[in-house]
Parts: C-alpha cells; sequence; structure tokens
C-alpha cells in the first residue's frame, strides 16, 4: 500500500496555510495526504475574517474513516480551534494504532487572529502533548504554553526543555521571532539532554503557512522512515527552500510557500 499521512487541522481558503499547505507538503515529498477538516477559515493574506469549527463528532468519523482504509504512517495536527475539540481528537486518536504524531499548536494567525480558544490550551496540553513525537511551537504560542517570555536562543533552549518535561518525545522550537541577527535558529531538545540546532539565513519575507508546511514535511520524513532528528533537519531546509522560492499571489506583501519548487 501507498505510505499515507493524515493532517487533522483547519482549512484556508487563500490555500497558504493549513490544510491546503499540508496536502501541498505531502505530495512534495512523495506520500499520499489525507485530511481531517477540523475548521472552515474565511481567510486571504490580509487575514482571517471568519471562523466556522467542525462539529467534534464529525471530526473524529472523518479520522476513523482515514484509519478503516489507508496505511497512515503519520498524524500532522495543527489548528483544533477549542477544547471539544482537542477532545475528540484525543479519543479518536486512542482508538487508532500508534502513529508518530506532530503536534503544531496553532493558536495564532500571523495576521494575530486568534485560532485557539486560550481556554483549550490547558486541555492540549495535557490530552495532546503527551501523546506527540514532537511538537513545534513558534515562541508566541510557547510562552503562552508556558506563561513567561523567551527572550534569546539560549532561553528558546530552556523553554524547549520545559515543553519536553511535560511528556512529549521531542520540541521543536522554532526561532523566526528570535532577535537572531540575519539568521534563525530553530531548537530541537530530545530525551537524554540531547539538543540539535537548525540555522538558516533570515529571509526579507512575510510569510505565511510556514508553521503548517515546517509540521506537514515532518510527519512527512517520518512517514518515510527518517529518525526524528533527521526529519526535523530535512523538514527546515524543505521550509528555508520553500520560502526562497515563495510568490505573492495576494493583494498584501505576504509571501505564499513554492512547494514543488522546493521539492526539486
Amino acid at each position: 500500500m501507498t505510505v499515507s499521512v493524515l493532517t487533522i487541522a483547519g482549512s484556508d481558503s487563500g490555500g497558504g496555510a493549513g490544510i491546503q499547505a499540508d496536502l501541498k507538503t505531502f505530495a512534495a515529498h512523495g506520500v499520499h495526504g489525507l485530511s481531517a477538516i477540523a475548521a472552515l477559515t474565511a481567510q486571504h493574506t490580509r487575514g482571517v475574517t471568519g471562523v466556522a469549527v467542525t462539529d467534534p463528532g464529525f471530526i473524529a468519523e472523518q479520522i476513523d474513516a482515514c484509519f478503516a482504509d489507508f496505511d497512515i504512517r503519520a498524524v500532522k495536527l495543527g489548528m483544533l480551534a477549542n477544547a471539544e475539540v482537542i477532545h475528540a481528537v484525543s479519543n479518536a486518536l486512542e482508538r487508532q494504532h500508534p502513529v508518530p504524531l506532530v503536534l503544531d499548536p496553532v493558536m495564532i494567525a500571523t495576521s494575530g487572529a486568534a485560532l485557539l480558544d486560550p481556554a483549550a490550551v490547558g486541555e492540549l496540553l495535557d490530552r495532546l502533548l503527551p501523546m506527540a513525537a514532537v511538537i513545534t511551537p513558534n515562541v508566541p504560542e510557547a510562552e503562552a504554553m508556558l506563561a513567561r517570555p523567551i527572550t534569546d536562543v539560549d532561553d528558546a533552549l530552556a523553554a524547549a526543555r520545559e515543553l519536553l518535561a511535560r511528556g512529549c518525545r521531542g520540541v521543536l522550537l522554532k526561532g523566526g521571532h528570535l532577535p537572531v541577527p540575519g539568521a534563525v535558529i530553530d531548537t530541537l531538545a530530545l530525551p537524554g539532554g540531547r539538543v540539535e540546532r537548525f540555522e538558516h539565513a533570515r529571509l526579507d519575507a512575510r510569510a505565511h503557512g510556514t508553521g503548517c508546511t515546517l509540521a506537514s514535511a515532518i510527519a512527512a520524513n517520518l512517514a518515510i522512515g527518517h529518525p526524528l532528528s533527521t526529519a526535523c533537519g530535512r523538514a527546515t531546509d524543505y521550509v528555508h527552500r520553500a520560502l526562497a522560492r515563495g510568490y505573492r499571489p495576494g493583494r498584501s506583501d505576504v509571501t505564499v510557500l513554492d512547494h514543488f519548487g522546493a521539492a526539486r
């Protein structure tokens, strides 16, 4: 059977992030993409104008349908909106055979729109984080989960280790918000005190969909058999290439990733 990867996330009507970015990423990595749509957004490159959350029971039905027919080797979790959705997704995944989970704790859109009910952060930490092979927060998301500021690269490592201690098997803390001149440094904390850092030149672009793409690229690389540290390194390289080749399809200056250019 063809290797499949499932994304459980929100749909981006503008095509640059969410489910749409996830499926492009899966295709670029040569795996079959499946989706369980947890929310619909009315969205373009200038912002989010509306959100409709899918009925939690129907989200679970989508997940069950995918596992009933496909060889799912990894799952990517994105926008889950509220505690009821997180509860339904957690229960549905617990019914299935264990596969690596890549958790992108989507909380705030690039435009500033809230994509996770603040009251749901505890549910995410208690139910989903312990199930994850790796979580991929950016600095504001990690600050929200830890309820403290993160100021520099050394502090990012300390924060990643704090999140790792909550029960997941890896934390890739994205460094795009850190004040590192000319570079983006992503920090991977693993059990046993292991640490890896992935450094790329900082690109002069307002990006859209990088977080979704990174988590999906990690999931795709895990699905085809790479160990976690390799999967994270390959995924950060892929996002950098896709952003370097990015384009501006809307009326704003926001850059959308070129997934298939990055795959060539």
